[in-house]
């Protein structure tokens, strides 16, 4: 069996509705697996306690994942919950089904490279947004933000250990050039 590591999927939001129902934010692309039926999530809390919850009912509504955990039987006890990281133990070896998808784990600690092959820095974290992913790079200790989009991340050669980044003006810098001149 291989080794197995755990990886956030999601987040418990508000409450939905009176019987424990939940919004979750989604933090994995595969949610219909993640949060299928039956699945057992551990949920973390502020605090650090861990819980088991067994996933009983899961749906779309306006947009928002909803889920019904086995465990929370009322509001009350769904609102106790607002904030716990939700995770799941997977092979240390799966990858994602879809070309041109990563797990986090997978881009954490790659170097950074820009499209000429200068060396930028270390991915420290994904930031994730509703908009877009974003690639936390250490550049000699500064934070550089990149979005983590095909035509600003071009390539991620896994293999390799790197991820090119298409070096735009005030993406990997403090100020952007200003064409023309000084403004």
């Amino acid at each position: 069996m291989a080794d197995l590591i755990e990886v956030t999927v999601g987040a418990i939001g508000r409450a939905h509705g009176i019987r424990g129902d939940v919004t979750i934010d989604v933090r994995t692309d595969e949610p219909e697996r993640r949060f299928a039926e039956g699945s057992t999530l551990t949920a973390t809390d502020r605090e650090g306690r861990r819980r088991p919850l067994t996933v009983e009912d899961v749906r779309w509504h306006s947009g928002r994942l909803l889920v019904t955990f086995a465990e929370v039987a009322d509001r009350s006890a769904a609102e106790a919950l607002r904030g716990a990281e939700l995770s799941v133990q997977v092979p240390a070896d799966e990858v994602p089904t879809d070309e041109g998808e990563y797990y986090d784990r997978q881009l954490v600690g790659l170097l950074a490279l820009t499209t000429e092959g200068d060396e930028i820095g270390r991915v420290t974290h994904v930031v994730h947004l509703p908009e877009q992913d974003l690639l936390a790079i250490d550049a000699d200790g500064t934070e550089r933000l990149v979005p983590f989009v095909l035509d600003l991340v071009p390539t991620v050669d896994l293999t390799a250990g790197t991820l090119s980044v298409r070096p735009i003006p005030g993406l990997l810098d403090d100020q952007a050039e200003v064409a023309g001149g000084q403004s």
